[in-house]
């Protein structure tokens, strides 16, 4: 699809199918390929035993390449909120697979039929019930536990239908993997379970022969006849109603208007006209992308009256929840560090977030940039601005705002460094009255506080979990996981690593050039790692923007920094 060939006259006009197109496109800019997940140790043990996964599969030896597939498409679904892989990124990850081709595997991707084109999203809409009942028979599996209640449910999902349900099954069991992709004994245990299950229950109640008997294919013929008569007499009756419905059909408008549907928690946003947005943006030009939030892509742009902006277009087929939850909790809220909401647009087929532009893009490209570089006492005032930011939601008036995706590409960079949280698509609030609230897990694998993946509690100390993780960007200069490695680590077990052995240079980001307070460093990883340990030990975030204070003060006395080391 061109974009730059959207205007405002068409927009009412969009074909479904690019409606579905924007849905299934709900992707996290830092999220890693199929591929880069494709990596680990078979799952299959063969003391345990073989299974072909209720005849999925081509033969038993195909179980071990075909977990390890699984679990791969798990990740990816933390990740990127996508269930199934195109054709090429299945490929590709298949090939670093031992054994991976030949097995039926391939069904497994995007634009087969059934549920191969769901999201995460979609799954929990419309296979909800089947989720949440594997959900509860299977979340206690153990190593010595029975896998009775799990199997069952398993079945009775396996066996609704057809080649396409089976897909539906496998979208299921994905997306239960993905909430718990952190605990492989629970997934190898959910594998034993799942592997043998349906062969095992086929055998025990003696399932038919695909062979019918003369009568059965006899009447099975009548009633197909019958019922495609019924549908051609349907499609006849039909077809009068449908010429004059088209004949009386207005012309669209020039201009498809907004509405506001937020006027009483809108506060002083502004509502936007469509126009405004297109003529802003050049209709959505190429050339003027920047970049792609939790629930659409976004753009940069310039108003009528000369402001710059960052307009986020989100697909209202199924990312309209995101659109409400931004508007309704930065319309309340303002603070220096968290990024400004201008104002919004709420069309038929499309909604528009519109935001103050921060120039110096995030703080993903200038860790992780080649060509860019952030001084220790910027990282150290990126730290602060951020603390500020999550310390004043977690204690405002109205209730504590849970973020629940804060990570380098939500943390916007202004001029002079300035830091601002931004992408509230996922934030959740909390009447003051309750200490937390019950949610499905969302987020980006990685940051994500792995007691909020078991028990579902949305808390303030999971965004204190996920700025820990940020910190220890901050220090290294590494992304979460390095997949380069034969055994690859987390970042947190790399920091406990070091902080046991002492030898913090093993640690350091080495574009910092030795240009930094030891002290200060040390202060900064012993919170870090505070912040990502146990729930109870968690620091509040004022307490974490008291410290960061402190170490900010020692870095800026330390005779061995520069003032150029100092200063941007």
């Amino acid at each position: 699809m061109n974009i730059t060939k959207m205007n405002p006259s068409n927009t009412t006009q969009v074909p479904s199918f690019l409606t579905l197109f924007f849905a299934i496109f709900f992707v996290v800019v830092a999220a890693q390929s199929l591929s880069e997940n494709c990596i680990g140790s078979s799952w299959n043990d063969p003391s345990r035993g073989d299974g072909n996964w209720g005849g999925f599969l081509k033969n038993t030896t195909c179980a071990s390449p075909f977990e390890r597939y699984l679990y791969a498409l798990a990740r990816k679904a933390n990740q990127t909120e996508e269930i199934f892989p195109s054709s090429r990124e299945q490929e590709e990850c298949l090939s670093r697979i031992e054994d991976g081709f030949g097995c039926g595997i391939e069904r497994l991707s995007n634009g087969q039929d059934g549920c191969s084109n769901y999201t995460v999203r979609d799954v929990e809409d419309k296979l909800g019930g089947e989720l949440r009942e594997l959900d509860k028979s299977c979340k206690n599996l153990g190593p010595d536990s029975e896998c009775g209640e799990c199997v069952t449910a398993w079945e009775k999902i396996w066996r609704s239908g057809n080649e396409g349900n089976k897909l539906c099954t496998f979208a299921v069991l994905v997306l239960l993997m993905s909430r718990r992709v952190e605990d492989t004994r629970w997934i190898q245990k959910l594998y034993d379970c799942l592997r043998i299950s349906v062969n095992h229950s086929e055998k025990k109640h003696g399932k038919k022969p695909a062979l019918v008997t003369g009568l059965e294919a006899l009447l099975g013929t009548v009633g197909g006849i019958l019922l495609i008569s019924a549908i051609i007499c349907l499609l006849l009756f039909q077809k009068r109603p449908r010429i004059r419905t088209r004949a009386r059909k207005t012309p669209p408008k020039e201009v498809e208007p907004c509405y506001d549907p937020f006027s009483q928690n809108s506060g002083a946003i502004n509502v936007i006209s469509l126009k405004e947005v297109y003529l802003a943006t050049d209709n959505l030009s190429a050339s003027n992308f920047i970049g792609q939030g939790v629930a659409g892509k976004v753009y940069k742009g310039v108003l009528s009256n000369g402001q710059r902006v960052a307009v986020k277009r989100i697909v209202n087929d199924g990312h309209i929840e995101t659109f409400v939850r931004e508007v309704t909790n930065l319309s309340r809220v303002k603070h220096p560090n968290l990024v400004e909401l201008i104002g919004h647009c709420d069309g038929r087929e499309e909604s528009f977030l519109v935001y103050e532009l921060c120039d110096n893009g995030n703080l993903s490209e200038w860790l992780f940039g080649k060509d860019k570089f952030l001084t220790w006492i910027q990282r150290l005032t990126i730290a602060i601005d951020c603390a500020k930011a999550l310390c004043f939601l977690h204690t405002y008036l109205d209730g504590c705002i849970v973020h629940r995706d804060i990570k380098p590409t939500n943390i916007l960079l202004r001029d002079g460094f300035q830091a601002k949280l931004s992408d509230f698509g996922l934030s959740k609030a909390i009447n003051k009255e309750l200490s937390y609230v019950s949610s499905e897990v969302r987020g980006t694998f990685g940051y994500v506080d792995p007691e909020y993946q078991k028990n579902h509690h949305v808390h303030s100390s999971s965004d204190v979990y996920s700025f820990g993780v940020v910190l220890l960007q901050l220090l290294s200069g590494q992304r979460i996981i390095n997949l380069e490695v034969a055994t690859p680590m987390t970042l947190s077990k790399m920091a406990k690593n070091v902080r046991k052995s002492g030898d913090i240079l093993e640690f350091v980001d080495p574009k910092l050039n030795g240009e930094y307070s030891r002290e200060a460093f040390l202060m900064i990883l012993k919170l870090a790692l505070c912040c990502t340990g146990p729930k109870q030990h968690r620091p509040s975030m004022d307490k974490v923007a008291a410290v960061l204070h402190k170490a900010c003060r020692i870095s800026e006395e330390d005779e061995f920094l520069t003032p150029s080391f100092q200063s941007a």
